[in-house]
Parts: structure tokens; sequence; C-alpha cells
């Protein structure tokens, strides 16, 4: 995690969220990258043949924005909390989701830490999170932080799982993050996706899956016929007394999605402690 970006439209979500990206830079000696989009541009009807220039001049936006990252980097850097912390700020302009993971692809962000408020009923279903679109779209990780989440140093983390093959990326990253962060992990099996034949089959995968990975203080807990599963997560989170839920995500786009939705995103959009989504390609 040497390189953390952190988009920013200078609400009080995404300060939390900045908060948090300092945070875990300082524990892992990395940096922070702190983005702006103007989302504006790219909302904007087509130019008329006839129009007046002055209409479409950004300069004081642009100006505005500047200094607004100036400030939001400078009462980052005051607090003295990250002391030794590089932080850097860049304006882009664009949509939202697509000027993230481009300029995580452009700059190898290790991580993209993000506010969320979440997205309820049919702006849900049909229009989504921006935070939802960026775990979707991202090339790297993505911690989406709950404005109301606190400080970010967690004790205890949950991670549900299939505990089919493709899951060792998850289980790896959870290791790096465990050698900065000594959590404990209690690993949770929902529903028995991979047709394990007997509980001691399950728990023998989560051994293997973390002796290989390298975790440390890792707890099996199986559970079978959940009827909702999202519900089961953050139920079971909040009986751990968990500070994070980690999840993997295979990023489902297009029809695929609409059929079948997202577990790790809907999970992230209603959760009220940061979510931790890892990409499974």
């Amino acid at each position: 995690m040497k390189k953390i970006l952190v988009p920013t439209d200078f609400s009080s979500n995404s300060k939390h969220a900045l908060g948090v990206a300092a945070a875990i830079a300082k524990k892992t000696k990395g940096s922070v990258e702190i983005l702006h989009t103007n989302t504006a541009v790219a909302y904007a009807p087509p130019l008329p043949d006839y129009y007046v220039p002055e209409a479409y001049d950004m300069t004081e936006y642009y100006e505005n924005a500047a200094e607004a990252l100036y400030n939001l980097k400078k009462e980052v850097t005051d607090s003295g909390k990250y002391n030794g912390t590089k932080i850097e700020t860049v304006v882009e302009e664009g949509f939202l989701y697509t000027t993230v993971r481009r300029i995580a692809q452009e700059d190898r962000a290790d991580l993209i830490v993000m506010g969320t408020k979440g997205a309820t009923g049919a702006t849900e279903f049909f229009v989504g999170s921006n935070t939802e679109k960026v775990i979707r779209t991202s090339p790297c990780p993505v911690l989406a932080v709950p404005e109301k989440s606190g400080e970010f140093d967690p004790k205890v983390v949950v991670f549900p799982t299939t505990l089919r093959k493709d899951q060792a990326v998850v289980f790896q990253a959870l290791a790096e993050w465990q050698k900065h962060f000594h959590f404990e992990l209690f690993v949770l099996y929902l529903n028995n996706p991979a047709g394990f034949d007997s509980n001691a089959e399950i728990e023998a995968a989560i051994h293997n899956f973390s002796e290989s990975a390298g975790l440390k203080k890792t707890t099996p807990y199986i559970s079978g016929n959940t009827f909702n599963e999202e519900v089961s997560i953050l139920q079971f989170a909040r009986e751990r007394n968990a500070d994070l839920i980690a999840m993997g995500t295979h990023q489902r786009q297009g029809l695929s999605h609409l059929l079948f939705g997202s577990l790790t995103e809907d999970t992230a959009n209603h959760s009220d402690i940061p979510v931790l989504s890892v990409p499974i390609h």
C-alpha cells in the first residue's frame, strides 16, 4: 500500500475517508494522492453553434478547486497526526468512476479509499452509488468508508468467502494488511458454494488458504442455509464487533451485473463499518 488514491468532493464524508487513507499511509509508510474530478464537464451538453465563451470558462472552477485541495492538504498535515506522510493533489475532469480508474492505473495505486453514504431504493437499482461503480471497475482494492465509522485501526476483521481457488488473492491481500494492523480474522463460509462434504473439510480449506497466505489469528465460522447472505454478513460482523469487512469481487458488469448483482457492492453500500473489496481476476 505504497500509493493510496482518495477521490474527494470536499464533503465531510470524503474528508473522513482522507483521514482514514492518511492513517493507513502512515502505518504502511506510503503516500496519499487526493483526486478531485470535475464531473460537470462530463455531463455538459454539446456546445451550440453560437455560444458565449464565458459560459464555458472553467478557470474560476479550477482556481477554487486548487485552493480547496490546498486547504484540505494543509488541514491534514497541520493536524500533526500524519507527520512524514507524503500527500499530493490532482484535479481531473470526466465521469468520476472512469477518472478514478484511469488515475489509479496511471499512477499505479495500490489502494483506493473512498467515502460512501450508500444508495437505496430506485436510485440504487438504476444508478447505484459512485462507490459501487468504483468497486466494479477499479484495478486495485477499494476501501469503502462510511462517514460515521470512526478512527481506522481494525482489531477484528470479517472475511466472507466462497473458498473457491480464486479466493486465494483475498487471503493474500489480508495477510499484507495483517502485517500492519494486527487484527483477528473471522473467515465466514456461507451456504457451501464450494460443495464441501463436511465441516472438517471446510475448516481444513480455511486453514490451508490461511497458512499459504501467511495469515495469523484466523478463526473459521460456518453457516448454511442462509436466505439473505448480505444480511447474514452484516449481522455476523455486528455480533463480532468487527471493525472491517473484507470481500473479493469478480467485478461483474453489463447484463451479468444486472441479473446477478454484486454481494460485495451491496455489502459496501449498506455497511456501517468499512468494507475492503479485492478484485478477483
